[in-house]
């Protein structure tokens, strides 16, 4: 096996709505916490997602992974339930969990970790704005 170990990213982009909120709060401290992140109607962002998968490059095939079964994985896994929609009340995760942007790259790195069979890792990063990220697994 190829000693060279490797990250292959692929870049895709979503848009979802979402509001920030603790049900066991007040008004008044979910006001104060979140901001305009709590707006009732709720807001939306341009997420932008990157996909990392570590691992040694496939002697046979010179991949670390086939990027079209990532990006198929990427399209099943989270924008074909996440694009478009309000992340509170259509993405069944959410339904108990507060949509923050740490919370969503946890679960998309669930969803895309579950299809990713080892000895290949996944790290995703994923942008709320263009100043605002979070990795995820952090080692």
């Amino acid at each position: 096996m190829n000693a060279h170990k490797l990250a292959i990213t692929r870049r895709e982009h979503f848009n979802a709505a979402h509001r920030l909120h603790n049900a066991h709060w007040s008004d008044a401290k979910n006001k104060e916490v979140f901001g305009k992140c709590n707006n009732p109607h709720y807001h939306g962002h341009n997420y932008e997602l990157e996909v990392s998968v570590i691992g040694p490059i496939d002697p046979d095939t010179g991949y670390v992974i086939d990027t079209k079964i990532l990006s198929d994985i990427i399209k099943e896994k989270v924008l074909n339930p996440f694009d478009h929609k309000n992340l509170n009340l259509e993405v069944a995760q959410f339904k108990t969990l507060n949509p923050t942007v740490e919370n969503i790259a946890v679960v998309i790195y669930e969803l895309i970790a579950a299809e990713i069979k080892a000895p290949l890792e996944v790290k995703i990063k994923l942008y709320e704005t263009p100043r605002n990220f979070v990795e995820y697994p952090v080692k």
